[in-house]
Parts: C-alpha cells; sequence; structure tokens
C-alpha cells in the first residue's frame, strides 16, 4: 500500500514565529498531537505536544510569549505519497518518530503519516513494530 492512501491528507503548517498558544489551539481544533514548521516555502521542523510540554512548560518558559522555535524539534524526516507504508515505516523506527510529513512530486506537503495511519490502514502488525521501537525507553 502506497503512503497516500494510509496517510490523514490535509495538513497545516505554521512559521518559526508562530505563539505556542495559536498551535496548541489548532492542535485540539483537528485533534491532532504534532505541527510542521515552515520558513520560506520548506520545512524546517515540528512542534509536538509533547514538545510543548518537555521543552515549554517545564523549562518555565512563559507559554503566553513563547513561539514555535523556542520548542520545535528541528530537521525534519519526511516521505512521499508514492512510497510503500513499509518504507515509511523504517523511516519512523530509525528515528522513532510517531508522524512522518508526507509530500507529493512537487513537494508540497500533502499529509501526515502517523501510528494511528498505519493502524487504520490495516498493518496492525507493521503498527505494532514501529510502536515497540518509538516507544522503547533510551537505554
Amino acid at each position: 500500500m502506497q503512503v497516500k492512501d494510509a496517510m490523514h491528507p490535509g495538513v497545516r503548517w505554521v512559521e518559526p514565529k508562530t505563539p505556542l498558544t495559536e498551535i496548541a489551539q489548532l492542535m485540539r481544533r483537528h485533534n491532532i498531537g504534532a505541527i510542521p514548521i515552515g520558513e520560506n516555502d520548506r520545512l524546517i521542523g515540528i512542534v509536538t505536544d509533547r514538545d510543548i510540554v518537555c521543552r515549554g512548560l517545564s523549562q518555565g518558559l512563559d507559554l503566553t510569549r513563547a513561539t514555535a522555535s523556542d520548542v520545535m524539534t528541528l530537521g525534519i524526516y519526511y516521505t512521499t505519497e508514492a512510497a510503500d507504508v513499509t518504507d515509511a515505516a523504517v523511516i519512523m523506527e530509525t528515528h522513532r518518530i510517531r508522524r512522518l510529513p508526507v509530500i507529493n512530486d512537487q513537494k508540497r506537503m500533502t499529509g501526515m503519516l502517523s501510528i494511528g495511519d498505519l493502524s487504520h490502514g490495516g498493518h496492525r502488525d507493521l503498527c505494532g513494530e514501529v510502536l515497540n521501537v518509538v516507544a522503547a525507553r533510551a537505554a
């Protein structure tokens, strides 16, 4: 199965100066746990709900003033719509990530592939393998 058949289509991204309060509201409104960060029409990072808590709240940042750039994970791994879900799962396992942005042939982001998408797409064994690696505690 191709990624485009399993992914969650339609994705929002925001700029690095976007307030965390706005990002959290987007996450809540769309029931998602990650927002890609873009600048000059390029993906540069991602903010997850965990980033907001572990890099923002627990570090004492003033969350009413903090922005995406204060907590985002720099660099981004991605896959393509035409990739096989097994190949995308390998990227997720290798980099221990739960969500993977998806781009098309024009290098435009068209969706996100999550561990849940693998499960809902009928790839429960693959989902379990990825989840075991991603959720494992660091040694």
